[in-house]
């Protein structure tokens, strides 16, 4: 993991003064979500992605929670997230920062991996650590990440794209899923299961107790131990990853509010900026 002095974020910081956020979809890496960002206040709320979330720091600091960890990272570090990974980040440091970021679904990977092998790959493609300091690649990435957005030929963005991401997973990657470090209880896998059934539905905390066969309170302790988010965030990040859906397939905001569950479209937007970095509105014209 990389971790990063106060002087060293300082002498990085960003120049520009307000927060900024520019999100489109790359066709060429099957719709590919890709962000650049200046944030200076805003947090992430615990999230996760059903795409892997790729990217790294331009300047300044990010204070970063994965697998339960917290870790502060600026320029040189890559951020290596797998699908379903929950993770959060904050400023590190009053100016903030900016970065760049992508989120490539599995497919992305295992088109890769099966060019570059000639075999077919069955197994899930994933990194076995989250946050690693490797400047030259973090700079190769961002070099990529800026070829895309700025509009490179077809061959020049496939190309740079596909290079750094192939060498990510050559250095950092690990072509199967490693198993979880201790056995998910059952009770907790209850839980979820019903969450994931339900994510759209008002929860009780009893009624999920219940289900799990354990206290209201030890539910929660077990279920934020177990998955580093409490029930009621994971249903909320449920609830998100559909909104995404939707909105992707054009779904207006207020449409797609009801239909995951929000009480309206000002909660959707609070929620899922929380965990995007960007408004409904923003997302769904990317």
């Amino acid at each position: 993991m990389h971790n990063i002095s106060q002087r060293q974020a300082t002498e990085a910081m960003p120049t520009d003064k307000s927060e900024h956020a520019r999100f489109w979809r790359d066709a060429r890496f099957r719709d590919m979500e890709c962000m650049r960002a200046t944030f200076i206040t805003h947090e992430f709320a615990p999230h996760s992605h059903d795409t892997f979330s790729i990217g790294a720091i331009e300047a300044g600091c990010q204070m970063a929670m994965i697998r339960g960890e917290r870790e502060m990272t600026g320029p040189g570090a890559l951020y290596l997230i797998n699908p379903g990974e929950t993770h959060d980040g904050q400023p590190g440091v009053e100016e903030g920062y900016r970065y760049r970021m992508i989120y490539p679904d599995m497919r992305v990977f295992t088109d890769i991996l099966e060019d570059v092998s000639g075999k077919s790959i069955h197994g899930a493609p994933s990194f076995s650590r989250q946050l690693i300091s490797d400047p030259e690649l973090a700079a190769r990435f961002c070099r990529a990440h800026r070829a895309i957005e700025e509009g490179a030929s077809a061959l020049e963005g496939e190309e740079s794209m596909y290079s750094v991401l192939l060498a990510m997973f050559s250095r950092h990657g690990a072509e199967i899923v490693a198993p979880p470090d201790h056995a998910e209880p059952l009770g907790v896998r209850r839980a979820r299961d019903y969450i994931d059934a339900h994510f759209d539905e008002e929860i009780s905390l009893e009624l999920l107790a219940r289900i799990a066969g354990l206290s209201r309170a030890h539910l929660i302790r077990a279920f934020r131990k177990h998955y580093f988010i409490t029930p009621h965030a994971y249903q909320t990040d449920l609830r998100i990853r559909e909104a995404r859906r939707l909105l992707r397939k054009g779904a207006a905001p207020s449409e797609t509010a009801m239909a995951c569950g929000f009480a309206d479209q000002a909660h959707l937007t609070r929620h899922f900026k929380a965990r995007t970095g960007v408004t409904p509105a923003v997302f769904r014209a990317g």
